[in-house]
């Protein structure tokens, strides 16, 4: 595996490998889990060659955000990629992906202002700014997402799609994966201590009901909300339904200083079986 680690050294390792087939690009900020190997598994059977990113971008965290104390484990990640057969592992310095003088922005449109992108002013902007140019860097054939993060999803797709990009660059969304109790894999469920993840286990609960309501023909929101609201020490950002490659209904929860967001899509394949 080569570990590149500003954007010539991405060419260069590129370069040496460009007889290796087409390419899979798999975009994380690290802190690897269950969810992010799902990701680097997919791309790595349907790909000659894979490539994974991993950068903090500070371009999509809000003034008061986390940036500073994200979860950051660049050893244990490198070991991982490479186990799981990651030919190119890219840990660009913020300065090499903006560097002096950068002030060109990609604008999401209206998928990026509603939901995520109301309580995070900015965060999509930052996202597909990164991505965009994460794409023109690597050029891959293939990229991968995963499910939870459905309005990011969206947001790419739109993307690929606005830009002219989705000829050439195929999207590929794989669903979420979660524990044993339900919750969604996510780096920031680190944060947690014990009494707060048995009160972020409201959250899948939640959905679950919001999609039995809906399937009932009742309300998914309100079904959603109502396990939400009785649940202590549980403040709730949005309960909402969008269409985010389909109905979803999508929440954004804090338990304590921990954020965390999940959906279930409310049609389609994902609802066979929850989100």
């Amino acid at each position: 595996m080569r570990v590149a680690r500003t954007v010539g050294e991405l060419r260069a390792a590129l370069d040496e490998t460009e007889a290796g087939g087409d390419i899979g690009l798999v975009p994380t900020m690290g802190a690897f889990h269950g969810g992010h190997l799902s990701l680097i598994t997919a791309a790595r059977a349907e790909n000659g060659r894979v490539v994974v990113s991993l950068f903090v971008n500070p371009a999509q965290f809000g003034p008061h955000e986390d940036l500073a104390t994200y979860p950051r484990d660049m050893a244990g990640d490198t070991a991982t990629a490479e186990a799981v057969g990651v030919d190119v592992l890219f840990v660009p310095d913020a300065d090499d992906i903006y560097p002096p003088g950068f002030d060109t922005w990609v604008d999401p449109g209206q998928v990026g202002t509603v939901l995520e992108g109301a309580f995070r002013p900015g965060h999509f902007r930052g996202v597909a700014t990164v991505c965009l140019k994460l794409f023109h860097l690597v050029s891959p054939r293939r990229v991968y997402f995963g499910r939870k993060d459905a309005q990011q999803v969206a947001v790419i797709r739109a993307l690929l799609r606005d830009l002219d990009l989705d000829a050439a660059i195929e999207l590929r969304v794989l669903p979420t994966i979660r524990d044993p109790d339900g919750l969604a894999l996510s780096s920031r469920n680190v944060y947690l201590s014990a009494e707060e993840r048995a009160r972020a286990r409201a959250l899948p609960r939640a959905l679950d009901a919001g999609l039995a309501a809906h399937r009932a023909g009742g309300d998914p929101e309100a079904a959603a909300r109502a396990i939400l609201d009785a649940e202590n020490g549980m403040a709730i950002d949005y309960v909402a339904v969008a269409d985010l490659d389909g109905p979803t209904l999508a929440a954004a929860v804090r338990v304590g200083n921990t954020r965390l967001i999940d959906n279930v899509r409310l049609s389609g394949e994902d609802a066979a079986g929850g989100s």
